[in-house]
């Protein structure tokens, strides 16, 4: 299902069908989108393709800020398979590597970690860790946009632990800090505007 035509055709047709279900790497840009994503095409020769976010990430590029792909719908290989990888992925979700190990991890699915490690690579495409890092991300990203929480807030809720490693994360992927993604409140914005409106009434206002 994951085959480069199947890809490259449902990107030039921006077919909802897969969104969530694989991820556009554009080498010339760096970036990473969702099928329906509304920018430019980007030429064959400049694509590949993965099947997470995940693996997108891992592979060098940082999500596109207009389509968003922490928005995009979960995939059925975000579950791995209804065995071993399905429950790691729940776990990895719930918070299993927000503060233990993976070695912990396989431990409790009865495991190796190299194994678990193969096992994730192989359905989702990325490491445990950068899975984990990714979703933790992506949680933090949405909580920024739909939410007034403080950054030390956001940071705990999407598992960082501190706001240092919040910060951390946002500047490794998106080359900025995690509150230049904040956006104003309708009361700023129209705060902003009385502002400008009142200087423009001085600037045009006749001379005495």
């Amino acid at each position: 299902m994951l085959d480069f035509p199947t890809c490259l055709k449902a990107m030039r047709q921006r077919d909802a069908a897969f969104d969530g279900v694989f991820f556009i790497g554009v080498r010339t840009t760096g970036i990473y989108c969702r099928p329906v994503c509304r920018v430019k095409t980007p030429m064959e020769k400049n694509v590949t393709f993965h099947p997470s976010a995940a693996a997108a990430e891992q592979a060098g590029f940082r999500p596109c800020l207009r389509c968003r792909p922490e928005t995009a719908p979960f995939s059925p290989a975000w579950n791995g398979t209804r065995t071993t990888a399905d429950r790691a992925m729940r776990l990895i979700a719930q918070g299993a590597l927000n503060s233990g190990s993976v070695e912990e991890l396989a431990d409790r699915l009865g495991i190796g970690a190299r194994h678990l490690s193969r096992l994730l690579q192989e359905h989702i495409g990325a490491s445990p860790k950068q899975i984990a890092q990714t979703l933790r991300i992506h949680k933090a990203k949405r909580l920024l946009d739909q939410t007034d929480l403080s950054m030390a807030d956001i940071a705990v809720e999407a598992g960082f632990g501190s706001t240092r490693r919040f910060n951390a994360a946002f500047n490794k992927l998106y080359g900025r800090a995690p509150s230049s993604f904040r956006k104003k409140k309708p009361a700023a914005r129209q705060a902003a505007r009385s502002r400008r409106s009142a200087l423009l009434d001085q600037i045009s206002a006749p001379v005495a």
